[in-house]
């Protein structure tokens, strides 16, 4: 019997919205709207390192 293994996908959602928070930031910088840009930036590099940590801990495993 073969059976295959699925690869550990840890924060692959994560990344997604950060580039999504990313964007989302660079128009509002763009239009002028600076309080949406911050808290846009601060949400992205928060899904960002979330993912740098979950992506290290899955390859230690």
């Amino acid at each position: 019997m073969l059976t295959l293994a699925t690869p550990l996908q840890a924060g692959g959602g994560l990344l997604y919205w950060a580039i999504i928070f990313f964007v989302l930031a660079i128009v509002a910088a763009a239009v002028g709207a600076r309080g949406v840009a911050g808290i846009s930036m601060e949400i992205a590099r928060i899904f960002v390192l979330i993912f740098i940590i979950l992506a290290v801990v899955a390859l230690l495993l």
